[in-house]
């Protein structure tokens, strides 16, 4: 069994119960750090627009659209966009475990695994599996739902249109970075892995 240790440069390293020394885990280099917090602000725009919207502030949608949501803020709508803000801001939050110490080792205060070493496939792959999504999402949602919805009679028009697709454009980033920074990850820890 091995013994998982961080040291003060912020920098892992693994001992075997016989004591030997396994080559420190490098830290992230700076543009994966950029990387991983650029990733909380791609997803910050939409949310704040959905919040707004989700307590009923104007953002431009008319006619049975409006009527359908404007029956429902406040209300189960609210929370609704309250909740999937917050959730989708908390996902882009996990990227910095991937440039950060807990992203090796687990913080004592989580329940059943705190203070265990973060074994690397378990975060390669949901990270991974996640980055290709947001892409693919990204993408079709930039080239295809994007312009459809923008076409609908109800939907947002001249200046709502422009602050709404403001808010949006981020997300188109979000799976790129989270994939770049995934690798990196890969790359520094799968290398020293047992």
């Amino acid at each position: 069994m091995s013994e998982f240790v961080i040291n003060a440069h912020g920098t892992a390293h693994r001992s075997d119960a016989a004591g030997g020394p396994v080559p420190d885990v490098p830290p992230a280099p700076r543009w994966a750090r950029l990387a991983a917090k650029a990733t909380l602000w791609t997803t910050l725009p939409s949310g704040l627009w959905r919040i707004a919207f989700g307590f009923g502030v104007p953002v431009g949608f008319t006619g049975s659209t409006a009527a359908a949501f404007g029956a429902h803020q406040p209300g189960w709508g609210t929370v609704y966009c309250v909740v999937l803000s917050v959730l989708t801001e908390l996902l882009a939050f996990l990227t910095l475990g991937l440039v950060r110490p807990w992203g090796l080792v687990a913080p004592r205060w989580i329940p059943l695994i705190g203070g265990r070493r973060v074994r690397p496939l378990a975060a390669v792959v949901p990270a991974l599996l996640g980055s290709v999504m947001l892409t693919v999402l990204g993408m079709e949602g930039l080239f295809g739902r994007w312009a459809h919805n923008l076409a609908q009679p109800d939907s947002p028009r001249g200046f709502a249109a422009v602050v709404m697709t403001l808010a949006y454009l981020p997300l188109v980033a979000w799976g790129p970075l989270l994939g770049a920074v995934t690798l990196d990850y890969a790359r520094r820890t799968l290398r020293w892995r047992r």
